[in-house]
Order: structure tokens, then C-alpha cells, then sequence
């Protein structure tokens, strides 16, 4: 009797897991109650633009992973298909990043003995990620991703950038053999074995991936929109691959890549019964919970970037869990790591996107063209594959690692403060010196410790206006009917850790479609960080992009320095004319406080055209 009770109390455990709101079994469900055609029609359209970034993608990733590219379509369409059945995020196009293919690469190239067996041990690999994410997602770890500063990111990013760079430059160059006879493990490693295979250089493939260059930044300076990646791909191995077919020179040493056949795509699970399994997962577990940290902090920052732009609230911990289930269908599948693609989510969401369905559709696209690459062989067709030129792709993944160096984010975070610009700049050594799993903890661990020395949680307060007129904290609670401004007063330490404290307030507050100025108090907020500056930056851009206004009241000159040194203030103050004396933010008069959010309300009249406005005052929920 026991044996049968068990299994139905799990099970009775896990449904109420799921309904008591912490994670939602399937949420797409939802979605298919209210499909209708005119979402179709917008979901398909979006499907078709992303699906021809995904393939090509797909392959340039597994070629900086140093693997087959089969890998890379396989995860690119698994991972599209499987991960908005569970995603929080409607607008989230999961699949292999730049940053996960990376550490994949680095984590193989310092580790020989693996490397042989890098095909049989990555399914293995992809499994363990889907599992830290899906039990990272049933504790809650997503909720501590906001307290990793945006610097750790930001480092990270730049440094897999130079290192995805100088690593393709082996293959733009065709002395790839030379360089991987040394196993390089770090990127001085890296660029002394580069320079000293230069005498093996070979001409073909330079002519190749220059001209691909070339093209590449032609097409994305004259026509941004268009699946340049696709289009470049085609064209250029329609060309040169023909003239290596035939053997021309210079072209015909050329490396091209080696298609896959319909057998590679057969589902298959990682071999668990085989002799040294448990050898191989303990040789994975350090590497598995980098890629797993990474890709959910990679998930969690491309869901509220876009969540920022669409006016929706992300569910990190949902959307954690379909990173898991993603990881583990891929691992089934044959391919590599999946993450959140901020490059192919924000296409999806610039297409006009309505649902997760875009999602499914262009994992559908992606798949079936995988399909009839791989059959065309054996149907009597040619081996489109067979004509890529490794060259030709190398320098597409040189363009978009470069890409990837994002100045404004970097000057904002050596600008903003001393720790930022440690956390940045030692993030960014640790990339280039130490194997890329440890240099993410390595930039984490800093950030962190940085944290607790001055952590802090912030609150907020409520205010309202006396019989007198004067600004005071609010003794009671109430509501206010259809009010246009909202105060919001934050007191206490305003550094990463509360930058979800601005998104959060913001977004319900633009629920209302009455609100029209929301005022920000930092009277008594600290520590403003390149993160939170960020956010504000952020939420300024979507306030003002849906007719609404953020103005800042009591800021402090240590507030107002930050702004001022990240060139955030100009974000703040556009819109004001600042030679009639007009201005968005208002310091602190320690003389009277309340000074400054007097003439924050004057100016919130003056943008409302002098209209009576009521004034509401924020709720925190949270406060006792």
C-alpha cells in the first residue's frame, strides 16, 4: 500500500507546487485560449525574420564552440520549440549565445583529456545545465540574480568578445592546424601561437573572409533590418564554395565545413550506462553550473530588457525554468547550451511579434530546414553545406562579437563609480588570463563582496500633503481616484541590488493609463550604481515612450555626480529647455527638503498643460 501512496503524495506535492502560484506548469496554455488569426499572421511574420538569423547563427556558434554545426541548428530549434511552453517571457527566443559557446570552447581547451571526447561528453553537459536550471528555477534562485551587478556582465561579454575575435582569426588566416597543434588555454596563448603560425597563412581564405567582412558591415550600415547574416552566408559560399569545389586557386585548400545527415538529427540520450559516467559528471559539474549561471543571468537580463520596451513584467524564476526544460530537451537532441538571445528576441519583439507562438513558428522553420539540408545528399541534391567556407563564417562571428563591446554600457560602468570600474575591469582580466567557467565567479565573487560591504536594503515610504500643504510621510493608507502624478520616495542604499525596485514600481504604475509624471524622491537614496543607472536610464526611455514623464526630486550632489559622469543627466534632462531654466531633476535644499518636490510638482503641472492633477502617493505592499 505504501508502494502506491508515495508516488500519489509526490505527485499531489508537485501539483500544488505548481498551483500555488510559484511555478506555472505550462503557461502557454494561456496563450492558446486567446490565439486568434490576426496573432498568427503578426507570430509568422516575426517567425520568418528570426528563423533566418537563428540558422546561420546556430552555425556560427557551434563553430566557436569548436564543434559541429549540427550542434547549433539542433539547439537552436529545440530550444525555440521547447522553451515558451514554460516561459514567463512572451517575446524570449532561446537558443545558443556567443557567451555559452564560448565558455564551452574554454572549458575544452584547457582540458585535453575531454577535448577527444568533447561530441560524446557535451549531451552529458547539456543535461546537467538543464537540471541546475530547473531545480535553480524550484528554489528561487532567479530572485538573487538581481544582486550580480550589471559590471560582472558588461566585463564578461567584452572579454568573450576579444577572445571569440582573436580565436576566429585561425580560420580567417587558414592556419587553424597550426594553432591548434599548441592547445592554447589562455589569450596570450592564444595570440603567441597566431603569430607564430603567420608564415602558413594562406591567401584563399583571407580573400574569403575579407570579402565576407566587408559585406557584412556594407549590408548592416545600408540595410539593418534585413537577415544580413542569411543573405551574406549564401551568397558568399555560392561563390567561393563553387570555386573551391572546382579546385581554383587560391581558394582551393580552403576549409569548408562537413554536413550532417538525417541519422545526426535523431533524438538520442546521453549514455548512462556506459564505464566512467560518474568520472566524466564529476569533470562537468564546475563547468555545467557556469554555463547553467550564465545562461539564466543571460535569460533574466535579455526578459527585462525586453520586458523594459513591451510594458511586461518579467517572471525570472519562470523563465528560468524553461531555460532548464530548453537545456534538457537540446541535451535529447543533440545540441549544445541554450541561453536567451538578446539579438534574436529583440528582432522577435521589433517584428511585431504578439505571443510566444513566433517562438515555435521559427523553431519550426529552423528544423525543417535542417531537415532539407540533410536529406537534399541523399535525395540525389547537393550538400549546401559542403560549400560553406570556414573563413566565410569566421568573419561573420568576428562581426558579431564585435557587437558584443557594447562603449555605452562600459563608459557607464567605469564612470559611475570606483567599484563598478574594479568590478568591470578585473571581470574582463579574469576572461582573458583564467578558463572563461571560473572567470564569471571570479567577477561575481568581487561583485558580491563589494555588496556586503556596503549593503543596505532600501525602502520605500509614502507620502501625502497635509491641511498645511507641506509634504509628510503618510500615516495611513488610501486610495486615491484617478490620480496623475505619483510620488515615490526611496530611502537607503540605490545600488544593484534595488535596481528591480525601480522596474517593478514603474511598470504597475504605468498600468494606469491616468498616471502621466511619476516623480522620483532620492532625498535620502545612496550609493547610485552604474546598474540602477541603467535601470533609471531604462524606465525614462519607456515613461517617455508611452507619453509619460519621470522627473527626479531631492536628488543629492552624489546622485546628481553619478548622472552627470555616466551622461545619464542628458537622458533625464531631454525635453527641458534649459535656457528658459526648465529642468527634470531637482537637487536637494538641506535648508527645505520639501523645496525641491515643490518644484518637481511645478514643472509635473507645467508638462500636464497646467491641468488641476491629483497626487497619488505610492503604496508599498510590503510595508507594514
Amino acid at each position: 500500500m505504501s508502494s502506491h501512496f508515495q508516488p500519489r503524495r509526490i505527485a499531489r506535492r508537485v501539483g500544488e507546487f505548481f498551483r500555488g502560484g510559484k511555478l506555472e506548469l505550462l503557461p502557454i496554455l494561456h496563450t492558446l485560449r486567446r490565439y486568434d488569426r490576426e496573432k498568427f499572421r503578426a507570430d509568422g511574420k516575426a517567425a520568418l525574420n528570426v528563423s533566418l538569423l537563428d540558422i546561420p547563427q546556430g552555425m556560427a556558434y557551434a563553430a566557436i564552440a569548436e564543434l559541429p554545426i549540427v550542434f547549433g541548428i539542433a539547439c537552436s530549434a529545440t530550444a525555440s520549440i521547447i522553451a515558451p511552453l514554460f516561459a514567463g517571457s512572451r517575446h524570449t527566443i532561446l537558443g545558443p549565445t556567443n557567451a555559452t559557446a564560448f565558455m564551452l570552447f574554454g572549458f575544452f581547451a584547457v582540458e585535453p583529456a575531454l577535448a577527444a571526447r568533447e561530441t560524446q561528453l557535451v549531451p552529458l553537459l547539456v543535461m546537467m545545465v538543464g537540471i541546475f536550471c530547473l531545480l535553480g528555477s524550484i528554489l528561487r534562485v532567479a530572485d538573487l540574480l538581481q544582486y550580480v551587478s550589471r559590471s560582472v556582465l558588461v566585463g564578461y561579454v567584452s572579454g568573450a568578445a576579444v577572445l571569440i575575435v582573436t580565436n576566429q582569426f585561425k580560420h580567417l588566416l587558414g592556419i587553424a592546424f597550426e594553432v591548434d597543434q599548441e592547445r592554447p588555454r589562455s589569450f596570450v596563448g592564444l595570440a603567441d601561437a597566431l603569430v607564430r603560425a603567420l608564415p602558413h597563412a594562406d591567401l584563399g581564405p583571407i580573400i574569403i573572409g575579407g570579402t565576407t567582412f566587408a559585406l557584412f558591415m556594407l549590408m548592416k550600415r545600408w540595410r539593418p533590418r534585413w537577415p544580413n547574416l542569411a543573405i551574406i552566408l549564401i551568397l558568399v559560399s555560392a561563390v567561393f564554395g563553387s570555386l573551391i569545389q572546382k579546385g581554383v586557386a587560391p581558394f582551393a585548400n580552403a576549409a569548408r565545413f562537413r554536413t550532417f545527415t538525417p541519422e545526426d538529427l535523431l533524438p538520442s540520450l546521453p549514455h548512462f550506462a556506459r564505464p566512467g559516467i560518474f568520472e566524466d559528471i564529476s569533470s562537468l559539474v564546475a563547468v555545467a553550473l557556469a554555463v547553467a549561471f550564465l545562461a539564466c543571468l543571460e535569460n533574466t537580463l535579455m526578459a527585462k530588457t525586453i520586458a523594459s520596451r513591451s510594458g511586461d513584467r518579467a517572471d525570472v524564476n519562470q523563465d528560468m525554468f524553461a531555460v532548464g526544460a530548453a537545456n534538457f530537451a537540446s541535451a535529447i537532441a543533440g545540441g549544445m547550451p541554450a541561453s536567451g538571445s538578446l539579438l534574436r528576441s529583440t528582432l522577435n519583439f521589433s517584428s511585431g511579434a504578439r505571443t510566444r507562438m513566433s517562438s515555435i513558428y521559427s523553431g519550426t522553420l529552423v528544423l525543417s530546414a535542417a531537415l532539407l539540408i540533410a536529406w537534399l545528399p541523399k535525395l540525389g541534391g547537393i550538400s549546401l553545406i559542403d560549400y560553406v567556407p570556414k573563413a566565410a563564417l569566421a568573419a561573420l562571428i568576428i562581426g558579431i562579437a564585435l557587437a558584443l563591446i557594447n562603449r555605452h554600457n562600459i563608459r557607464v560602468c567605469a564612470r559611475s563609480t570606483p567599484d563598478d570600474a574594479a568590478v568591470l575591469i578585473v571581470t574582463f582580466i579574469s576572461t582573458l588570463i583564467a578558463p572563461l567557467h571560473v572567470a564569471i565567479f571570479i567577477g561575481v565573487a568581487l561583485s558580491i563582496t563589494l555588496f556586503l560591504r556596503k549593503a543596505s536594503r532600501p525602502h520605500l515610504v509614502e507620502y501625502e500633503f497635509s491641511d498645511a500643504g507641506e509634504l509628510r510621510q503618510m500615516g495611513e493608507k488610501r486610495q486615491r481616484p484617478n490620480p496623475a502624478i505619483s510620488i515615490v520616495h526611496v530611502e537607503g542604499d540605490l545600488f544593484f541590488g534595488a535596481a528591480e525596485l525601480f522596474r517593478t514600481q514603474i511598470q504597475r504604475s504605468a498600468a494606469d493609463e491616468s498616471l502621466k509624471i511619476m516623480i522620483l524622491r532620492l532625498k535620502n537614496a545612496r550609493h547610485l550604481d552604474a546598474t540602477s543607472v541603467l535601470a533609471l536610464e531604462d524606465l525614462v526611455k519607456f515613461m517617455r515612450a508611452n507619453d509619460r514623464h519621470l522627473l527626479v526630486s531631492g536628488a543629492t550632489r552624489e546622485v546628481y555626480r553619478v548622472l552627470k559622469n555616466s551622461g545619464v543627466l542628458a537622458t533625464v534632462q531631454e525635453g527641458a529647455d534649459r535656457k528658459a531654466g526648465e529642468s527634470n531633476i531637482f537637487l536637494n535644499k538641506p535648508s527645505n527638503p520639501n523645496i525641491s518636490t515643490r518644484d518637481a510638482l511645478k514643472r509635473a503641472q507645467q508638462l500636464l498643460g497646467g491641468e488641476k492633477a491629483e497626487v497619488r502617493i505610492f503604496y508599498d505592499p510590503n510595508k507594514k
